[in-house]
């Protein structure tokens, strides 16, 4: 049996084309993130699957580059409960000797929404609430915002609609009346 022979400056020619391949060639995309509040996330997007999941204020970078003379687009994937994130300068062309772009901006805001926090919920059951005709499942323990803006003025009661399986979930000041310049402190605990 004839093995093909081996030739050495082929495979080292082939491992300096992977080496020098892998130490980029392109632009990090990142910029700044502000107004997050406390316990928050937000996940943002490049080029709409290099995902990036923040949860502080600061500076950030994605993790995959961009090659030279390429576009990029920074998008908001997932919003934080109970705020909303807006994107400024979060597209354009990475420069064609492949620089970094830092001058993406992403600002939060509050939203006058219905917010709260759950806790003691276990990992693959859910809890469903609900406010008027509004519901909102929950799946994961943390903070949570019902969709869509609140005016101010209006009444609220929240309750639980369908408890988790195996456990008992039990709603604190759940009622009252929406003031949008006061936080609404709704608390789901289950048991």
């Amino acid at each position: 049996m004839n093995l093909p022979s081996c030739r050495p400056r082929s495979f080292a020619c082939a491992a300096a084309a992977l080496v020098l391949s892998a130490c980029g060639g392109g632009g990090e995309i990142g910029g700044t993130l502000s107004g997050l509040g406390t316990g928050l996330s937000v996940t943002l997007a490049n080029n709409g699957d290099d995902e990036l999941t923040l949860t502080r204020n600061g500076s950030f970078t994605f993790g995959e580059n961009v090659a030279a003379d390429s576009s990029y687009t920074v998008t908001v994937v997932t919003q934080p409960a109970g705020q909303e994130c807006v994107v400024a300068n979060g597209s354009g062309t990475v420069n064609s000797q492949g620089d970094s772009v830092d001058s993406v901006t992403v600002t939060c805001t509050n939203t006058p929404s219905l917010t709260g926090t759950l806790s003691g919920l276990v990992t693959g059951t859910a809890v469903t609430l609900i406010n008027g005709s509004t519901k909102l499942a929950l799946t994961e323990n943390g903070p949570f915002a019902f969709p869509g803006e609140v005016s101010d003025g209006t009444a609220y009661e929240v309750t639980v609609l369908t408890q988790p399986l195996g456990a008992i979930c039990v709603v604190a000041n759940g009622s009252g009346t929406f003031d949008a310049d006061v936080a609404t402190a709704i608390v789901v605990g289950c048991l």
